[in-house]
Order: C-alpha cells, then sequence, then structure tokens
C-alpha cells in the first residue's frame, strides 16, 4: 500500500474510562457510541462531556443507528434482536434476526430510504479460531427481512453512498473494503473489491464527501483515510486499537476515533477501562450513512 501523503498528526483524547467503545455515530450535535461491556449508549460533546442516554439488554456485541424519523435502533448482538426505541423511550422488538442466524450480529447502518443493512452471523470460533463467515441482511420499510450476501470474512464497519447507490463494508479477515451496488429494492449485486489493505485489518468505517473512507485498526493502532482502489491518504495512530471512527463535529470535519487496549475476545468484558474517545480535524466533512 502507498505511502500516506501526508505528515502524521496525533488525535487528542476528549474522553476516557471507557469499557470498550464501539458504533460511533454523530447525531444531533453529539457523538453516540456504545460502551460495549456495560450496555450503556453514551453521547459526548466535542468538549467531552458525556451522558449516559440509555442502558440496553446487551454487552457485547451491540451497534446503533436511526431511522429516517429519528427513532434509535439497536442491535443486540447476541441476542438476535434489532430493537427500537419508541418516543416514550421503551423498547420495543423491530426485528428478529433468530430465523437467520444464531450466531452474533454486529453492526448495522440505515440507509436514507430507510432501508436497514445489519452484518454479522459467522459462526461463533473455538478458542483460537477466528468467526466464520458472515452475511448482510436487509431489513425494509416494510418490516421484511432477508438475506442479500454471504461469505463476509468477518464482518465490520458499513457504509452507504449519499447517493444510496453502494453499500461498502469491511471484511477484516481478508484485509480489505468489498463493495456492492445497491438495487431500488434495496438487494446487493456486484460484489467488487473496494480497495485492498495490504496488511490492513479495517474494523468500523465511515465515508467522506471526497469519496474516501476512514478505517479503524485494531492490530496496527490507527486510523487510516484510503481511496477507492486503496491509495492510502493518511494515518492517524495512538497508543492502543482503534475500532470505530465516524465523522462529526459543527462543520462535519472532526474525525472522532474510540480505541481501547485490545487483549483478546476473552478479554472484552474487563474491569480495566482502557476506552477512549479521540478526535482531530479531518479534510473532508462526512457523507452519505452512517
Amino acid at each position: 500500500m502507498p505511502s500516506p501523503k501526508s505528515a502524521a498528526r496525533k488525535a487528542h483524547i476528549i474522553t476516557n474510562g471507557l469499557a470498550f467503545g464501539e458504533s460511533p455515530r454523530w447525531h444531533d450535535g453529539r457523538l453516540w457510541f456504545c460502551n460495549w461491556g456495560t450496555g450503556q449508549i453514551i453521547a459526548v460533546d466535542a468538549d467531552g462531556s458525556s451522558d449516559i442516554m440509555l442502558t440496553v439488554p446487551a454487552t457485547l456485541p451491540y451497534s446503533i443507528d436511526w431511522l429516517p424519523d429519528g427513532r434509535l435502533l439497536v442491535v443486540c448482538g447476541c441476542e438476535g434482536l434489532v430493537l427500537r426505541q419508541e418516543t416514550d423511550g421503551t423498547l420495543v422488538t423491530h426485528a428478529d434476526l433468530r430465523g437467520l442466524s444464531r450466531s452474533p450480529w454486529n453492526e448495522i447502518v440505515v440507509d436514507g430510504r430507510g432501508n436497514i443493512y445489519v452484518n454479522g452471523g459467522g459462526p461463533v470460533p473455538a478458542p483460537g479460531q477466528h468467526f466464520g463467515p458472515g452475511t448482510i441482511v436487509l431489513i425494509t420499510p416494510d418490516g421484511s427481512m432477508r438475506q442479500v450476501a454471504d461469505k463476509i470474512a468477518f464482518a465490520n464497519g458499513m457504509a452507504v453512498t449519499p447517493d444510496n447507490k453502494t453499500l461498502i463494508v469491511a471484511e477484516s479477515y481478508a484485509n480489505r473494503l468489498t463493495a456492492f451496488d445497491i438495487a431500488a429494492n434495496g438487494s446487493l449485486s456486484n460484489r467488487r473489491l473496494w480497495a485492498n489493505l495490504g496488511n490492513g485489518f479495517p474494523d468500523g468505517i465511515c465515508l467522506d464527501a471526497e469519496g474516501a473512507v476512514w478505517y479503524a485498526d485494531v492490530p496496527n493502532r490507527h486510523c487510516v483515510r484510503v481511496r477507492e482502489g486503496g491509495a492510502m491518504l493518511e494515518s492517524i495512530d495512538a497508543d492502543r486499537g482503534c475500532f470505530a471512527c465516524m465523522l462529526g463535529g459543527a462543520d462535519g470535519k472532526t474525525l472522532f476515533i474510540v480505541t481501547a487496549e485490545w487483549r483478546g475476545f476473552e478479554y472484552m468484558i474487563s474491569n480495566a477501562r482502557t476506552g477512549q474517545v479521540l478526535s482531530i480535524e479531518a479534510p473532508a466533512p462526512g457523507a452519505g450513512w452512517p
């Protein structure tokens, strides 16, 4: 992979003492994220002040996004449920994914038309082995569900382009970003390599207005901006694993990165509280979904 064109920059810490931050989303002027291991969903301001917005019946994995009408969705990965927060604050079942897979679900993205994509569903590994190939499922606005992609090499972050025509997914175990065309009915086709990341292990991702993708990388402890085809534009280093990233802020040009020390799946729930949220100015604002 080509070297980044710009000199290395360092992000600054806006909050720390978290268990395990994941699934960051910019919403209503704040960064929302899941604090894995606690069931908490937290919202933090750019200056670091934060609030626990709700606690959900899941510890990990769980992820969040919003319907076009503003109602929050929560994927409870091990429970196989997508929950929806009603206007009175109660959580109800929006979709039950257990008929599609009994294995854990991971990430969610809702596109501009209200189509919901959830990935994961790969078999849980034996100690020392990888998760099995995962899938992507579609939940349409009318509530129907179907699988729209399979054989995903540990599906992680997803993003949809502003025109609702392309879905990009991080395949962590294949060291690549993969793209699909999105049909009018939400189906995925024309699977193709979007970027070969070499020794990169993409986790959470987000899109910017120049068509580049930022991806967080746990073992390499950085967050990287790449173009389609794999050209590396910039790398933001951290002193611990980078699990996900999101563009937000007043002008959409603040890159937020959730980080934590990584000791393996079996140690994800602990009292270490090494999780942090970092921020740094980005060259282009966020675009698309989430």
